[in-house]
């Protein structure tokens, strides 16, 4: 299958140097190309791309409302955006994830890291590493929005199991990492992740992460994933 991919960057050099790497690869293609967020949510609405590849900083309207709109679309349900950011020092990157983005990227990102970023967020997958959702978490999201009491209500519908895979996706576990954890199949683990996202009508794992930090089921003052981390 082809990703098609829809590149949001205000730098033409960038667009084209973009364009270049996904389009000289097998399994991608740039559909279309967006110069502000404006345009982004246009062009994601007429080419419904896989995924969006989205700068923060554009002109007449930055990347985090373009997501925002592109993420609260019933029409746009199927597209994905991934956000490229400077990591360590961009404070936007907690109100992108709260916005609906499936994951992010540093600029300085190698071309191979990018490629298989698109890869994950395009299989409906989080681009959130261990370390990166902790410091994420611990810098951004230690005093979180008041969860909204649905979310609360939500939580108490989940079951034993689905609270520890929630717990530990948001720590930054993959599937694979959970099913070790909890000597249970990679397809058990996944299907326990989706039931959990399911029931908390979260978009993505990104967003399950975003809820189970402001929910309070993970405690963004954890110095460890270990300390966290349910028994198996």
């Amino acid at each position: 299958m082809t990703i098609r991919v829809l590149l949001a960057d205000d730098q033409a050099l960038l667009r084209a140097t973009f364009r270049m790497l996904f389009d000289a690869t097998d399994d991608m293609e740039t559909v279309a190309e967006a110069s502000n967020g404006r345009e982004a949510v246009e062009l994601a609405a007429a080419q419904r791309p896989d995924v969006v590849l989205m700068d923060i900083r554009m002109p007449e309207l930055d990347g985090l409302e373009a997501t925002r709109l592109i993420s609260e679309s019933g029409d746009l349900d199927g597209v994905r955006v991934l956000i490229l950011t400077t990591f360590e020092d961009d404070e936007h990157v907690a109100e992108a994830l709260r916005a609906g983005a499936s994951g992010f990227l540093g600029k300085g990102a190698r071309p191979e890291e990018l490629l298989d970023a698109v890869r994950t967020v395009a299989a409906g997958e989080a681009l959130l590493s261990p370390a990166a959702t902790r410091s994420l978490i611990t810098r951004f999201l230690a005093q979180p929005d008041p969860c909204p009491a649905a979310v609360h209500e939500r939580l108490e519908c989940l079951t034993p199991r689905e609270r520890d895979v929630t717990r530990l996706a948001a720590l930054g576990l993959s599937n694979g990492d959970i099913a070790e954890h909890l000597f249970v199949s990679p397809l058990t683990a996944k299907t326990h992740v989706n039931r959990a996202m399911t029931k908390l009508a979260a978009r993505d794992r990104a967003q399950l992460v975003v809820i189970a930090y402001q929910s309070g089921l993970v405690s963004a003052a954890a110095d460890t994933v270990s300390s966290q981390v349910p028994a198996p």
